[in-house]
């Protein structure tokens, strides 16, 4: 029996290892130790002259040439150091451009991998790099040294920045990264000289940093590889536990898996089916992974063998799947067809899950030659690196698209953790594919909603969304998409994101774009907030801000430490400043302009300052208060709270009048506009006979009041009498007048009462 992963299968026919000609050539690539040996074995030493060989093979012989100059350096910068396990050094970097070799990456690759270590271990600069080697091969070896000295292990501002720099470095030349996991590769080979907290170390950051990003790249024998050996240096005793139980379901299962070897093969020969049947064996972190998330047994775990069939062309994919549909019983629900909707990653192939002989289940994977030597070696498959977009293969251009989204994200966020966030969702696919009206698919994570596919259109159609038409029904845009969905988005000219939008959406780009679009805001509206507050208080002084001199303006952003007066406005509005204070500051007079300071009377204006007045229109800069709700026509005070803007309390709400006793500074007297705009929630308490139909009958008086109910609640001790909890949406106090009118002619309410929430003020 063929396999195309040494690691992963064994040769149930008994007659040991014989690869195929893709796969010999990815194992040998990846030197993944056996799974019946007892440690992970060291690696094979390879020598310059093996590297040669190989890379003859497909490089010019100028191409050659520059690569062995690059080995001299490298040879002659390493002279006399030897790695932990006691070989020269000069081992790591040929193993490491050998791995690159096996990709068929181009000869700058190459170089730079054979010099990825020189910029640290001598005294060669980068100048000098670019002198010798040219510009490419200096970068590509200045990306991979600043990747080297990252950590991972520290603290999680500083793990998110490292991880940020290694994204974008990816986005600028995805060189760089595969150079990258080539080097950990071989480190993680050659860990059993480490000491074991740095194992441990190396192991954890391989584990949930670099495999996720092989994985992404479509780079699975990579990946797989770079999960076992992690996996046997973070959990030793879990791995040999579940190594000798797949060793002995190896034995017990032999039979029956060569039974079914024997009965596809003359099945396909049938179909007239020229097919290599390789055997599959799950990874022992794949095993474990499984046992995990689906809380199962060892012995419960069922495809932890199978199989992989490779044929000529695309059209003999589904031929071949039609024969073994014929020979076997396929299991409901387990069919997925990655050849017509490909992963993200680009991996194609078909799997479906047959019901055996004696009932065992068994997965099949079905893919053409070419299918499988992009599905062991992503996105380094033929890479080729062209300046012209246009000449890159299908994979390739979607690799490129995404490392291109990096940057988009980057400079969406700007902010290590929010970006570590957002692009982890994309490391870690488990995808859904939809369809848009005009039949073009698209992929996002399972989970995802109308909006991340209205962001992965666009951005101006992500934030104009206000609706979705899913199947031809209009649906909420929070509505989880599902396999097959026909997704329409609608858009409004006047609509805009909504922050409860970042509870649901599901990929980095929405996520980004949605706080970028609520930053900018948020900065608008607080400076217009800000200038107001500051405008008041100017007069309050009795001086305009348009007649503050710039150098007075220029003084007071010097000493704030701000960026520009705009800067010093948001801070206003956003309540990190106190406009009463900055109103201050601006009348003091700066060196070498006559004036005087502050007048008396000025002091006794302040006692006497005209209320704020609020429109309505302040945005995200301004909020009403939970606990007592205020609208339109309320008595109204202002709390000004650091970072969060001006919070809305009625004038008499005992929370507010308690704090402000606590700390008046950031309290102002509020007004209403004249002209008032907007909707405002209000809370009312409704006691009603306990009867059918109540509930009802109460909501159709709350539509027919033009009133907009947003929550209800009943509480029902199962007497006679009911207390229902409105919250409704009214304009002011006018309209919350004629909704209660309303309310009170139901012959079943017995008493209508505004109510306040019990959340105190502190918690706003």
């Amino acid at each position: 029996m063929a396999t195309s992963n040494p690691t992963e299968t064994p040769d149930v026919s008994g007659s040991g290892y014989s690869p195929g000609t893709l796969a010999r050539r990815a194992a040998q690539a990846l030197r993944f130790w056996r799974s019946d040996s007892d440690t992970p074995a060291p690696p094979v030493v390879v020598s310059f002259g093996q590297l040669t060989d190989r890379l003859k093979r497909y490089l010019s012989s100028a191409d050659v040439a520059r690569v062995k100059e690059a080995f001299k350096v490298s040879d002659a910068a390493h002279l006399g150091q030897y790695r932990k396990s006691g070989e020269p050094y000069i081992t790591h970097p040929i193993a490491v451009a050998e791995l690159l070799a096996e990709w068929k990456l181009d000869a700058a690759a190459i170089q730079a991998a054979l010099l990825h270590d020189v910029l640290e271990d001598s005294g060669m600069s980068k100048h000098e790099l670019v002198q010798r080697f040219g510009p490419t091969v200096a970068e590509l070896v200045d990306g991979v040294s600043k990747l080297d000295r990252l950590r991972f292990d520290s603290t999680e501002q500083q793990q998110a920045e490292s991880f940020r720099k290694m994204l974008l470095a990816m986005a600028r030349d995805v060189r760089v990264i595969l150079i990258k996991l080539a080097d950990r590769l071989h480190n993680v080979r050659t860990l059993d000289a480490m000491a074991p907290d740095k194992q441990k170390r190396i192991a954890r950051e391989t584990l949930d940093i670099y495999a996720p990003i092989a994985h992404r790249l479509g780079l699975n024998a990579l990946y797989r590889e770079l999960q076992d050996q992690a996996f046997a240096r973070l959990y030793p005793l879990r791995f040999h536990t579940l190594r000798k139980a797949v060793l002995s379901a190896r034995g017990n299962r032999r039979e029956v898996l060569g039974k079914i070897l024997d009965a596809v093969r003359k099945s396909l020969a049938q179909a007239k089916l020229k097919a290599e049947v390789h055997g599959r064996e799950k990874t022992i972190y794949g095993i474990y992974r499984k046992m995990e998330e689906k809380r199962l047994s060892f012995s419960e775990v069922l495809d932890i063998y199978g199989f992989r069939i490779v044929v000529a062309s695309r059209a003999e994919c589904y031929q071949a799947l039609g024969a073994l549909h014929a020979l076997y019983k396929p299991v409901p629900g387990r069919f997925k067809d990655y050849i017509a909707i490909p992963k993200v990653n680009s991996y194609q192939s078909l799997h479906t899950t047959l019901i055996g002989p004696f009932g065992t289940p068994v997965e099949f994977q079905i893919r053409t030659k070419e299918m499988n030597h992009v599905a062991e070696s992503g996105v380094a498959a033929h890479w080729l690196y062209k300046e012209d977009d246009t000449s890159l293969s299908e994979l390739q251009s979607r690799t490129h698209a995404w490392l291109q989204s990096l940057l988009e994200i980057q400079n969406q966020t700007g902010d290590s953790t929010e970006l570590m966030e957002n692009i982890k969702v994309d490391l870690f696919p488990d995808k859904v594919y939809v369809f848009t009206p005009k039949g073009k698919i698209v992929s996002l994570p399972r989970g995802a909603t109308a909006v991340d596919l209205a962001y992965s259109i666009h951005t101006d159609v992500g934030n104009k969304c206000v609706a979705a038409r899913i199947n031809s029904e209009i649906q909420p845009l929070r509505t989880e998409l599902r396999n097959g969905d026909v997704v329409e988005v609608v858009t409004g000219s006047v609509a805009r994101p909504n922050p409860s939008w970042l509870a649901f959406v599901r990929t980095g780009r929405a996520r980004a774009e949605i706080r970028h679009f609520l930053r900018t805001m948020k900065r608008e509206e607080s400076i217009e907030l800000g200038e107001r507050l500051l405008s008041q208080s100017a007069r309050q002084l009795e001086f305009l801000l348009v007649d503050v001199p710039a150098a007075r303006w220029d003084a007071l952003v010097k000493n704030a430490q701000a960026k520009d007066r705009d800067e010093v406005l948001a801070d206003i509005g956003l309540g990190r400043r106190l406009a009463a204070v900055v109103a201050r500051q601006l009348m003091l007079p700066v060196s070498g302009e006559a004036g005087d300071s502050l007048s008396e009377k000025t002091r006794l204006a302040l006692a006497q300052a005209a209320p704020v007045v609020i429109r309505g229109t302040e945005g995200m800069a301004l909020s009403m208060a939970n606990c007592c709700s205020p609208i339109p026509g309320d008595a109204i005070v202002g709390h000004m709270r650091k970072d969060q803007g001006l919070a809305v309390h009625q004038a008499d709400c005992a929370n507010a009048q308690r704090a402000r006793k606590a700390d008046p500074e950031r309290w102002l007297d509020l007004q209403w506009a004249e002209e008032m705009s907007g909707s405002y929630s209000v809370n009312l308490d409704i006691h009603s006979l306990n009867e059918r139909g109540v509930l009802g009958r109460v909501a159709v008086a709350v539509s027919e009041a033009d009133s907009n109910i947003l929550n209800v609640r009943v509480d029902d001790d199962g007497s006679e009498l009911a207390l229902i909890h409105f919250k409704v949406q009214v304009r002011d106090r006018q309209h919350l007048a004629r909704v209660v009118r309303s309310l009170r002619r139901i012959k079943q309410v017995t008493r209508v009462a505004r109510a306040r929430s019990i959340k105190s003020a502190v918690d706003e």
